[in-house]
């Protein structure tokens, strides 16, 4: 295919060839966990079994760094698998920064697991550079950003905050799940690593669980991270890859709405008498607005809200809607929202508040009634 940089395109075509020796449009699915060796043994570039390597996998593989612009990628079976094994790949006593504002589960892993591997972190506001920067120690190898982070949705700006981590030798993760390579492409700003969970907008079905790292260059880094991979065995089944690779064809298309909708519901909630503040970038008023605007090709479909009350009202909103299901994760084509205080547990420190909204593709003026009745 001639080379583009279309994402449209690219989310279509790139990744499609496939080994069956048909010449079918739609890439086959190739369930077997074990391959026939030629005759004297195997050879180099045979698949040999489904743990290390499989056509729908390396079919996924492909499609994922032609969307972050990316040189190797690996798919693994969750979001949680893949930010395990980047911090993983990092060498025994390392220091890892990771920001105030982070997913949970990633920010769970390390809490329960740093020690055990021999790390140690420091959290930090990564969106004050300064404060950034004094957080790097000379034993730092890694530090994983968010932007937009969850759930606040802050903004880090990634040209200078990379920058700094690559003056001091230090390689960066961006966790891409919630702008997506549709919005922002963080290898283009100077990320090593791009991580994300597969199963939110790029599958946007919420249907399918996965995760991948793709990383800029393919060097010993990440073979590491490919060695850890397929050792582990945390792979997505070729059913998964499959699904998966079928879901991203229309991503582009269905992650513009996402951000129209969201654009629509931020700017509706914001002046609604019941929500004390909205966090969506998108909001001339939000804090990163101007980073946003100048690395983002859109603000995403993912919003924050306080409201005017305690948890118990945050509860009961939530509980109203009709549209709007209750439930965690994001990035399907359904609206979900959910009191994101319970659903990380007693050691979050989320507002008790906050509600974490997943704006999904039905028609905005059904959205709109939705939400004036639960805060009615």
């Amino acid at each position: 295919m001639k080379e583009t940089k279309n994402i449209e395109t690219l989310a279509i075509h790139s990744g499609s060839k496939h080994w069956s020796g048909s010449k079918a449009i739609a890439a086959p699915m190739e369930p077997s966990t074990t391959y026939e060796h030629h005759v004297e043994g195997h050879q180099d570039g045979d698949f040999i079994y489904s743990r290390y390597e499989n056509p729908n996998r390396l079919q996924l593989e492909q499609l994922l760094c032609s969307l972050e612009q990316g040189e190797a990628g690996a798919a693994f079976s969750s979001g949680v698998a893949a930010i395990t094994a980047m911090f993983m790949s990092v060498p025994k006593h390392a220091h890892i920064i990771i920001p105030n504002d982070l997913y949970h589960g990633s920010r769970s892993i390390l809490e329960n697991f740093a020690d055990r591997w021999g790390l140690s972190y420091t959290s930090v506001n990564t969106t004050d550079l300064e404060a950034y920067a004094a957080a790097i120690k000379p034993e730092t190898k890694l530090a994983l950003l968010e932007t937009p982070s969850n759930p606040l949705l802050l903004i880090t700006d990634l040209e200078k905050t990379i920058h700094v981590a690559h003056q001091k030798g230090v390689r960066v993760c961006v966790d891409n799940t919630f702008s997506t390579p549709y919005n922002t492409t963080p290898i283009s700003y100077g990320a090593d690593f791009v991580m994300h969970s597969t199963s939110k907008f790029l599958g946007g079905h919420s249907d399918i669980l996965g995760g991948a790292i793709i990383a800029a260059k393919a060097d010993e880094h990440f073979d590491a991270i490919r060695m850890i991979q397929r050792k582990q065995g945390s792979v997505p089944s070729p059913f998964d890859c499959w699904l998966l690779a079928r879901s991203i064809r229309s991503f582009p298309h269905r992650m513009r709405m996402h951000n129209q909708n969201a654009w629509e519901i931020a700017q509706f909630l914001a002046s609604h008498k019941a929500v004390q503040q909205v966090y969506y970038p998108g909001l001339s008023t939000h804090n990163g607005h101007e980073i946003a605007a100048a690395q983002m090709k859109g603000f995403g479909g993912m919003i924050s809200m306080l409201i005017n009350g305690d948890q118990e009202r945050a509860l009961e909103i939530v509980g109203r809607a009709e549209i709007i299901r209750r439930a965690t994760s994001l990035g399907g084509i359904e609206s979900l929202w959910e009191h994101r205080r319970s659903s990380e547990g007693d050691h979050s420190s989320t507002p008790e508040n906050l509600i974490r909204f997943s704006v999904g593709l039905e028609h905005i003026k059904d959205l709109t009634e939705d939400l004036n009745r639960a805060l009615a």
